[in-house]
């Protein structure tokens, strides 16, 4: 690495979507020099604590992602930054391309031989129950003439082994088969889009978002430095939500152990969620995700005292950290999908309109509102089509 002396380290965020908007602020605050890249319309840039923002082509791809990066680096001399992804594809072509890419910058993602058991959800399950953590009941079909072999009953979830790929063909995390018939034509469409060894089978866990928790953390050597526990109150699409609307901090020692269980296994290091869901038919809460990154919530944790962006990047400058663990009781929104999810529930009497509007008053902290900061949030109101179209929202 070399003398930064007479240069601020800064941080490369790649993504500058509320995700990167909250690392971005996070950084911003402690004086930190940003540069945001994306290849998509970036709300990011717009922040008051962006030193610069830079369009640049597809990063879906690992490889061109990986030299675009470095390309970039070197045209800007920001070499000895702090890099930060906030979607999985580039998760894994920075742990894919980390040697390279590490002699230029500060790398905070895991190697592949790490990351590989967080990308692929066959690996996440296969380890977990190794470890003696639950998970849903999961069938692999090679093809539709083993579907029979499945003699569960629905409803089952068809959904991807990496989800990545599924996402964005389809804009959904997955699709529901409420009978046998359903199955085989869902499992038809999903072994088209990814092919058929990507297609995983489960159950359906009974219950909407509010049956889903995650376990947030910093996490180095063994042990979180930084962490949180949260409940999803609500989600967008109310069942299978691709992502949080309303989140709030609780207390749960339970996953913290079995979480902090699969990350030593792993030997992890960086910033993680890990998302869980409570069945209610035998109590248990099962794993059903592990994200590598800042996660789309994380801004929550500087409300609750724990800001995961520093944290990180103090950690990657050498700085000497104390643990923290994130209070109980604090409130995140993302408003801009929330509403349109609450307005359908309310509509169908699955919500209440009163006690909606009470748990908007108790939320803490906005995904892009911000009085210091308040362009992105504006910009975001005008990009609510183009949002739709590319993402579903």
């Amino acid at each position: 690495m070399p003398d930064l002396a007479k240069k601020p380290v800064g941080a490369l965020v790649i993504g500058g979507d509320y995700q990167g908007l909250g690392i971005v602020r996070s950084l911003g605050r402690h004086n930190v020099p940003v540069c945001v890249i994306d290849d998509e319309v970036s709300i990011a840039r717009f922040s008051r604590y962006a030193t610069r923002s830079v369009a640049v082509p597809s990063l879906r791809e690992q490889k061109q992602a990986a030299d675009t990066i470095l390309d970039l680096g070197h045209r800007l001399d920001l070499k000895g930054w702090v890099i930060y992804p906030t979607r999985d594809e580039t998760v894994a072509a920075l742990s894919r391309y980390r040697p390279a890419l590490a002699e230029f910058f500060r790398v905070p993602t895991p190697d592949w031989e790490t990351v590989k058991w967080v990308w692929d959800k066959r690996n996440t399950y296969r380890l977990a129950n190794e470890l003696g953590l639950a998970t849903p009941a999961t069938w692999y079909a090679r093809s539709p003439e083993d579907l029979p072999d499945i003699t569960a009953d629905p409803p089952f979830a068809v959904k991807p082994a990496i989800k990545e790929h599924f996402i964005y063909a389809t804009k959904a995390k997955a699709w529901r088969a409420d009978s046998h018939a359903e199955l085989r034509e869902r499992f038809g469409r999903a072994a088209a889009q990814v092919g058929p060894e990507e297609v995983m089978i489960q159950e359906l866990i009974p219950g909407d978002g509010r049956q889903q928790f995650a376990y947030c953390a910093f996490f180095k050597e063994g042990r979180a430095i930084g962490s949180m526990v949260v409940r999803r109150r609500r989600q967008h699409p109310p069942e299978f939500g691709r992502a949080s609307t309303y989140v709030e901090t609780i207390d749960l020692p339970l996953l913290e152990t079995l979480s902090e269980r699969f990350l030593r296994a792993i030997n992890y290091y960086g910033l993680v969620e890990l998302e869980y869901k409570l069945d209610p038919r035998d109590g248990r809460y099962k794993l059903l995700d592990v994200n590598a990154r800042t996660w789309g919530y994380h801004s929550l944790g500087s409300g609750a005292g724990v800001d995961f962006p520093y944290l990180l990047f103090a950690d990657q400058l050498g700085e000497t950290l104390e643990p923290c663990r994130g209070r109980a009781g604090v409130n995140w929104v993302r408003l801009i999908t929330d509403a349109p999810a609450a307005a359908l529930e309310i509509l169908r009497g699955r919500q209440d309109l009163w006690a909606y509007l009470r748990s908007l008053q108790r939320a803490g902290v906005e995904s892009v509102f911000s009085p210091e900061d308040p362009l992105p949030a504006m910009v975001e109101l005008g990009l609510i089509p183009y949002l739709s179209v590319r993402r579903g929202f």
